[in-house]
C-alpha cells in the first residue's frame, strides 16, 4: 500500500506593495512562525492564532495554514482554519436537500480566516478563501465531503464569503457554504 506523501507548501506570485513576492501556504508550526505579531483587528481571531491555533492543530481539532513571504516566512500574513463537520439533513435547504441523503452530510467548515492588518488591501483573503477551497478540494479525493462551511463572525465577513459564491442558509442566514462542485 503506498502511503501518500504530504503535499508541498503551495507557492504563488502576488504583486505585494512595493515589491513582488512569492507567498507561501504552509502549516502552522509554533515554533517557526512568529503568531504573537499577528494582528487582523478582531481580537477573537488574534487570541485564536496566538494561544489556541498550534493546540487545536495537535489534538486533531483543526489544521491551520498560514501564508507566508518566502521572504521573511516567519511573519504569518493571514491564515485560515479547517475541520471535519456535517450539517443535518434537516438543516439543508429545500432545493439542496432534493439532491442529498436523509442523514447528515459530510462537509468541512472553514473555521477562521484572517488577513494581518499590515497587509489588508492586497487581494489576500481571496489567496486564503482560494487556497482553502483547493485544500478541501484535495481532501475531497480520500474522504467525501459535500461542501465547505463558513459561520460568518458579522455583516462584513457573511458579505464577504457571498462574494465568492458561498450561499447562506435561508434560517441560519450567517452560516453559509459552497458545494464544492462549484469554483471560485
Amino acid at each position: 500500500m503506498a502511503i501518500s506523501r504530504p503535499m508541498p507548501p503551495c507557492r504563488t506570485r502576488l504583486p505585494m506593495r512595493q515589491r513582488s513576492s512569492v507567498l507561501e501556504e504552509q502549516l502552522l508550526e509554533a515554533q517557526r512562525h512568529d503568531r504573537s505579531s499577528f494582528d487582523c483587528g478582531v481580537p477573537p481571531l488574534n487570541d485564536y492564532l496566538h494561544r489556541l491555533a498550534a493546540q487545536h492543530q495537535k489534538k486533531g481539532i483543526s489544521t491551520v495554514r498560514v501564508l507566508v513571504d518566502s521572504d521573511v516566512p516567519q511573519t504569518i500574513l493571514g491564515y485560515y482554519s479547517l475541520s471535519a463537520a456535517h450539517v443535518a439533513y434537516a438543516e439543508q435547504p429545500a432545493d439542496t436537500r432534493k439532491t442529498l441523503p436523509a442523514y447528515p452530510v459530510p462537509c468541512f467548515r472553514l473555521g477562521r480566516l484572517a488577513v494581518d492588518l499590515r497587509f489588508r488591501g492586497q487581494g489576500l483573503g481571496q489567496v486564503l478563501v482560494g487556497l482553502a477551497v483547493q485544500r478541501c478540494l484535495q481532501a475531497r479525493q480520500h474522504v467525501a465531503a459535500f461542501a465547505m462551511l463558513v459561520d460568518a463572525k458579522d455583516t462584513a465577513a457573511q458579505n464577504f464569503y457571498l462574494h465568492y459564491g458561498f450561499t447562506p442558509y435561508a434560517d441560519k442566514p450567517m452560516t453559509l457554504y459552497l458545494p464544492l462542485g462549484r469554483t471560485l
